[in-house]
């Protein structure tokens, strides 16, 4: 069984899946007993034929398909879930985030508390658009604000966790950009680490800052809702 499990939910990108699936294999190969788990959205574009052609060169590949459109949360619930390693670390597909900085996550891990179950990626120096890190400025000013998770960064898709702790969350749409919130309210600690960011290489972004400010508007509230009526307590075996 690896050790880790690479998730990389898709839509539409095709042009950047050879160069990241090369990227992650360089990072990992002779580090790390691991597995890649690409999970296409129903993709419209040839992303699922890029994936089903890299399958001979990466014997570490595995693509799961959904059968209907269902957004980036469900597809990292559908990789995790598929998952043989007791850790994962997710990547956006767009290749904005650096297959490198998985060993700095792995070595932060192995040098950390057992409680820290979550290592999530800080993009100091973001390389989107102005209004788009003015509008992530803003939106994780309020959510920290609200839900006092101590995260500067939230919506980093490179992020290293234990599943197990994973899969005991509440699951709901968008649930990724909630993790550390999440994580906290199971009980355990968060620990937020500097990782590079880069340009997307090729395709467009699948979000606007509209969307995201309705959504997240939403989504805040249910989350709060859901730490207020939370209720944890240490548990002994008699």
């Amino acid at each position: 069984m690896p050790e880790l499990s690479v998730v990389v939910p898709v839509f539409n990108e095709q042009g950047n899946i050879p160069p990241l699936l090369a990227e992650i294999a360089a990072a990992l190969r002779g580090r790390v007993d691991f597995e890649i788990v690409y999970v296409d959205d129903a993709s419209r574009d040839e992303s699922l034929e890029r994936l089903t052609e890299a399958r001979a060169a990466y014997p570490e590949l595995r693509v799961l398909r959904h059968a209907a459109q269902s957004g980036q949360s469900t597809a990292i619930r559908t990789g995790v879930k598929a998952a043989r390693g007791a850790w994962i670390a997710t990547l956006d597909g767009d290749g904005q985030n650096d297959p490198a900085d998985i060993p700095r996550l792995l070595a932060m891990r192995d040098a950390s508390p057992p409680q820290i179950k979550l290592f999530a990626g800080w993009r100091v120096e973001r390389k989107d658009s102005g209004s788009k890190r003015w509008a992530s400025k803003w939106a994780n000013a309020i959510r920290s604000r609200l839900l006092r998770d101590d995260t500067p960064d939230t919506g980093c898709g490179i992020k290293l966790f234990e599943r197990e702790a994973f899969l005991d969350l509440p699951y709901f749409d968008h649930m990724h950009r909630y993790l550390p919130a999440l994580m906290q309210r199971a009980g355990w600690q968060v620990k937020s680490v500097p990782v590079n960011h880069r340009p997307r290489g090729t395709g467009t972004s699948k979000y606007n800052n509209l969307n995201r400010a309705l959504v997240g508007i939403a989504d805040l509230r249910g989350v709060a809702w859901l730490i207020r009526r939370s209720r944890r307590t240490a548990v002994e075996e008699l």
